[in-house]
């Protein structure tokens, strides 16, 4: 394993792409979970979600993990550049000559992956629990830790989402078009959920529709990037100012799509390696 951790530092030491996205994303993820300690404007109205309730225990979970999963993309642009640049120079090749098998050149990813989800994690977890420990109006033990479990689901959204990635890019070897499918796959997401949302809820009134969207199973929900993004829902329902408006915020815990996002992750992987050993590079 060290060795493996040697050997993806070295290549990309002097690959500057990779520490300026790295140092730009922690900086960013950093700065986003303070984001409710200053004041915002909302239509030209002054918002300031720290008394909004956005680090109100156990609602902080749920608003940080989501908040900071928008900058995923930022991690995620490290991992292609740097598996495409292992193909575009070359390097690759060069390496299987030198010994190194696909086991190991996945393996080096994986370790890479996981190491970077881990690390992001944690910052996640300890300025969560900082942040909630300075200025949540609820401090109850039993309440603190009630809904931790969106750091789970952080996790497994984080690392099944640089798993599809590294896929894409050792399949397609070159960001621009593994960026291009991206992008493809996204739309196509969207449609066919929209497209499968609407075939069910036509017909229906307001609240007969939300009870379908809470509690009907769909099918689009096991697409890869929308497996992802149910693992952690929308907060904003959570605000104190929603509340006031009479919206209500209801969650079910998403088993389907964290069992999903498993199977992606595998899938995923078991795929980059088939088409490592496939190919002839």
């Amino acid at each position: 394993m060290m060795k493996l951790l040697k050997l993806e530092y070295y290549k990309n030491l002097n690959y500057r792409p990779f520490k300026v996205f790295t140092i730009l994303y922690f900086a960013i993820l950093i700065a986003l979970l303070f984001i409710g300690l200053a004041d915002l404007k909302l239509f030209g109205n002054p918002i300031n979600l720290k008394e909004q309730g956005m680090y109100d225990f156990p609602g902080i979970w749920n608003f940080t993990t989501w908040t900071v999963a928008l900058l995923k993309i930022f991690l995620g642009l490290i991992i292609v550049f740097s598996i495409s640049q292992e193909f575009s120079n070359r390097m690759f090749k060069q390496n299987t000559i030198d010994g190194l098998s696909r086991e190991e050149f996945i393996g080096s990813k994986l370790i890479t992956i996981t190491l970077f989800t881990v690390i992001s994690t944690l910052i996640v977890f300890g300025i969560t629990l900082f942040l909630g420990k300075s200025y949540s109006t609820v401090q109850d033990s039993e309440m603190v830790f009630k809904e931790i479990f969106f750091i789970g689901n952080y996790f497994v959204k984080l690392f099944a989402f640089f798993c599809f990635l590294m896929f894409l890019s050792i399949l397609l070897r070159k960001s621009v078009f593994v960026f291009l499918a991206f992008f493809v796959i996204w739309v196509g997401e969207s449609i066919l959920g929209g497209i499968e949302a609407y075939s069910r809820l036509t017909g229906m009134q307001g609240a007969q529709r939300n009870e379908v969207l809470q509690n009907e199973f769909f099918f689009s929900r096991l697409f890869p990037l929308e497996s992802m993004s149910s693992l952690i829902p929308n907060p904003m329902l959570r605000l104190n100012m929603a509340k006031m408006m009479g919206l209500k915020y209801e969650f079910t815990y998403p088993t389907e799509s964290l069992i999903a996002c498993l199977v992606w992750c595998a899938i995923f992987i078991i795929g980059s390696y088939w088409i490592l050993k496939r190919r002839d590079w």
